[in-house]
This record gives C-alpha cells, sequence and structure tokens, in this order.
C-alpha cells in the first residue's frame, strides 16, 4: 500500500501520513528497491487506532500512545491512558461540583447596585467585616481601594460575587470550592450564562467519555491484531 492509498482512506495528505511515521505513530514502513514506503494492515490499523485515540485523549497523547504500542511498551502506553481516564474523572467531579454550588444561587444583578464599602456591606449580609476581609485573603472578592482614603471600595460585580459567596457558605461550600464558582460566574459574565456554559461543558466530557470507549476498543482491536 502507497502512503497516497493509506492517506486517502481517511482523507489526509500522503505527507501526514508520512509524518505520522517519523513521529511513531505508525510502525516503520518497508521500503521498495527505490526507496519507496510500502505500508500494510498493520499500519492501516495503527492509523486507525490513532485516529480514534486523538477525540478521547488529545493529539500530544495520542502520539505517545502509539509510539509506546509500537515499541512494545504496553505497560506505559496504559499509564497514559489512565492519566486520561483520572483527568476526566477530576473534569467531571468539578463540573457537578460548580452545577451543584449554581443550583443553590440566587442571582444579584450587578446592575441594580451601587458601590459600598466594607461596613454597610457586612451589616447586608448580617457577618462581620472580618469575615470579608478573610474572603478577601482567600481570593474570593478583592475589591479596589479608595485613593484617597484607603477604604475597600466594593463595585457592584464584588457586591454580587460577595452576596454568591455568602450563599454558598450556607450551603456548606468550602472556600476552595466557592473561588472555582466565582472564576467560572466571572468568566460567563453571571449565573445564567454560566448556567448555558455549564451545559455546554457537561456534552462534551460525556462526548470524550465516548470517545474513550471507542478509543478502548480501538487499542484492544490494535493489540488483538499485531501483538507485538
Amino acid at each position: 500500500m502507497r502512503p497516497v492509498d493509506l492517506a486517502r482512506e481517511h482523507g489526509l495528505s500522503t505527507q501526514a501520513v508520512r509524518n505520522y511515521e517519523d513521529a511513531g505513530i505508525l510502525p516503520p514502513a518497508e521500503r521498495s528497491a527505490h526507496g519507496y514506503r510500502r505500508y500494510g494492515p498493520r499500519h492501516a490499523a495503527a492509523l486507525r487506532t490513532f485516529l480514534a485515540l486523538v477525540p478521547a485523549h488529545g493529539h500530544a497523547t495520542a502520539t505517545a500512545v502509539m509510539r509506546a504500542l509500537n515499541a512494545g511498551e504496553l505497560a506505559e502506553a496504559l499509564r497514559l491512558i489512565d492519566g486520561s481516564h483520572e483527568q476526566l474523572a477530576v473534569d467531571r467531579r468539578t463540573l457537578d461540583e460548580v452545577e451543584a454550588a449554581v443550583g443553590h444561587l440566587v442571582e444579584a444583578d450587578p446592575g441594580g447596585a451601587a458601590e459600598t464599602f466594607i461596613g454597610p456591606l457586612a451589616r447586608r449580609l448580617g457577618v462581620r467585616a472580618a469575615t470579608l476581609r478573610a474572603w478577601e485573603r482567600a481570593g474570593l472578592v478583592v475589591p479596589a481601594r479608595d485613593r484617597r482614603t484607603g477604604y475597600r471600595v466594593y463595585a457592584p460585580a464584588d457586591v454580587r460575587d460577595v452576596l454568591l459567596a455568602h450563599q454558598l457558605r450556607r450551603g456548606g461550600y468550602g472556600l476552595e470550592q466557592i473561588a472555582r464558582v466565582l472564576e467560572r460566574v466571572r468568566a460567563a459574565g453571571g449565573t445564567e450564562p454560566l448556567r448555558a456554559a455549564l451545559e455546554g461543558r457537561r456534552e462534551r466530557v460525556t462526548a470524550r467519555g465516548r470517545a474513550m470507549l471507542a478509543a478502548a476498543a480501538a487499542v484492544d482491536g490494535y493489540l488483538r491484531r499485531h501483538p507485538g
């Protein structure tokens, strides 16, 4: 099989196939008397396996897995695959955590609030000012300072974040959990956009999980057909 034949089957360029061989994704090709590459069933199987691994584990990990498999280093290939599964589990737990937290939130409209200082804000929440200072040290909400007096000035977005943090603390969430939620709220521009972003993230996590199942089947098939 010529490089162009292998490339055409998967909609790739001939150069891409050559690059994959050079990267160790494909086993070394046989060479004709004139030095032309010749590929066989194992090369086709390796390419199919790699293309199944990429959406599941990413290009870099997929490349490393194929290099390990082609070198007969099964333990290393499995270690790399395990690492991706562990990361997916972390991503899923974080997503669950943020979704659960957002479910407890009541959106505070920063557009309807004015700037305020630490005392009035603490009284509004029924907490001590020391609590807000502790949240600031934890990086949850970092208000600006009045240039003249040095007092903390909470902008409307800061007030929103303080209200969200307060609700989450009342719900039993730790400071690190709250920090992750607030980070995503700020990035999304509020909790409602965050909900939509989380739904999209959930879909991507699920799709990656499905891709990992397909990749596992592809790797297993490759090992069964070409164990050595």
